[in-house]
């Protein structure tokens, strides 16, 4: 099959959406903005959500499940949260449609609902409702609950993962007795994102907070992780944040405490969505294809006979199979590519292009010298290995393209982290270099917006292994203690 994908040198965005609609990852949809998730991007996405899930209850969450309509009543309750989504949301206002004498269907101007639901933008609000029906007393705490759902955010740009108007995600809501235990909660989430990004994902990330201006609505603290994609643009890959009593206040969410006082409970929120999908293709990617880490794939070994006549194809498929069986018992995800309809070359460019981390070609003269061909993905190097040792050959370069991944995708991205002091130097590496740039800022939101209007770099996070150390702000000039990651981003 012939790739013919735009290079990522000629037009990286191009590359990208060209790349997710032929590697069978996701297509666009007829409702505007929205995406049809297939049936190979759709597994890549089961095997995230089954670690995530399994992370999750490790760490004691419970997953549950809250509706997709929420009154509208329910945003106004906290200001700075409808603030933060009352341009995004999309509105229910009927609940009947009907024919009109035309013989087409028209809304019902009978059927207008008493108060207008709101398509879930996030569920901070519906489930604040519902824990204040939960939480009587400190020994209903902590409430540690999961869900994984859709919502739907109206972006009016929009591209295949990385923003779309609907799209699936988790979302944690977590109830706490102290204003510390919270924190400790926010901040555990985000280690567990950021474990996932590097040990699964094989994709570096900085830990970090966003600064007032960026925080999730009705945050006191957000807490994220930073990825650096190979145009040089970040990604912000997940956010944990740290709700405080807002919402508790809001919704009058109360507990008696041991000493018999009625106190707020304090919160946190956390998530990460199909947008990770998007950042593991523009994390590993190459001109031809997909490169998919091991522990993600899908199918992580490709086996693909090479033969002529029914004869050849019955004595290769004798050994592909008992192969196919020894690498499942081990737990390594196997096809036995033998359909008669596609030559072998054409196999083989699909399974690059789809990113299939290994893949094994048997011919006739393999049976004969009881060796096969071995293929990597990453590397797209080959080598002739013998029937006796390719189940340990396999483990083991599993094992190592992971970590090969990984470890080629940190040196690009500190490799993209220059530190500046003056602000030639920032616009200039945001002109020519790409990349984080590691900046005095002064704290305060006005510089910030003033460096967004002229460069359209943000600040991404304030790392939270950065040192304090006496500094000025490369916009203001003004005495700053600690640097900030700035980039243009997705």
């Amino acid at each position: 099959m012939g790739k013919n994908l735009t290079s990522r040198a000629e037009d990286y965005s191009k590359w990208y959406n060209e790349l997710v609609v032929k590697a069978d990852l996701a297509e666009n949809s007829g409702v505007r903005g929205c995406m049809v998730i297939k049936p190979y991007g759709y597994a890549i996405w089961e095997k995230m959500q089954a670690e995530l899930d399994r992370m999750f209850k490790l760490t004691g969450h419970e997953n549950a499940y809250f509706p997709l309509f929420i009154p509208k009543s329910y945003f106004s309750k906290e200001a700075s949260h409808v603030d933060g989504f009352a341009k995004e949301c999309a509105v229910v206002t009927h609940y009947r449609l009907k024919n009109d004498e035309d013989g087409g269907i028209i809304v019902d101007p009978e059927a207008k609902l008493e108060e207008e639901l709101i398509v879930r933008p996030t569920s901070e609000t519906i489930i604040w409702d519902t824990y204040r029906k939960w939480i009587q007393s400190y020994r209903d705490l902590p409430i540690k609950i999961n869900q994984w759902a859709n919502v739907v955010r109206w972006e009016m740009r929009t591209r295949l993962f990385l923003r779309t108007a609907e799209f699936l995600w988790q979302e944690g809501h977590t109830a706490h007795a102290t204003e510390q235990e919270a924190i400790e909660e926010a901040n555990l989430m985000m280690r567990v994102y950021a474990e996932f990004a590097e040990r699964f994902m094989a994709m570096p990330v900085i830990r970090g907070t966003k600064t007032e201006s960026e925080r999730f609505a009705g945050a006191l603290e957000t807490y994220c992780i930073e990825a650096l994609m190979q145009d040089g643009k970040a990604l912000q890959a997940g956010t944990s944040h740290f709700l405080g009593q807002n919402f508790a206040k809001a919704f009058d969410v109360k507990f008696a405490s041991k000493e018999g006082n009625q106190e707020h409970v304090w919160a946190t929120s956390w998530g990460v969505s199909t947008r990770l999908m998007g950042a593991l293709v523009m994390t590993h990617s190459d001109d031809n294809g997909l490169v998919l880490p091991p522990k993600l794939a899908p199918i992580q070994v490709v086996i693909v006979p090479i033969y002529r006549g029914e004869e050849q194809l019955d004595a290769i498929s004798q050994v592909a199979k008992e192969l196919k069986r020894e690498l499942q018992l081990l737990g390594v995800s196997v096809k036995y590519d033998d359909r008669d309809t596609h030559k072998p070359g054409w196999k083989f460019n699909e399974y690059e292009l789809k990113g299939v981390p290994l893949r094994i070609a048997i011919g006739p003269r393999d049976l004969e010298k009881r060796t096969v061909e071995l293929a990597r993905r990453d590397t797209l190097s080959k080598e002739v290995v013998s029937k006796d040792a390719i189940v340990d050959r396999v483990q083991a370069l599993l094992a190592e393209m992971q970590t090969a991944l990984f470890d080629k995708a940190l040196k690009f991205r500190d490799s993209h982290i220059t530190e500046v002091e003056t602000y030639d130097e920032f616009k200039d590496i945001l002109e020519n270099k790409t990349g984080f740039v590691s900046a005095f800022w002064d704290g305060t939101s006005e510089t910030e917006e003033q460096i967004k209007n002229e460069t359209k770099a943000t600040i991404r996070c304030v790392p939270l292994d950065n040192k304090e150390e006496s500094g000025t702000c490369v916009y203001s000039g003004k005495p700053a203690s600690r640097r900030v990651l700035f980039a243009k981003a997705y």
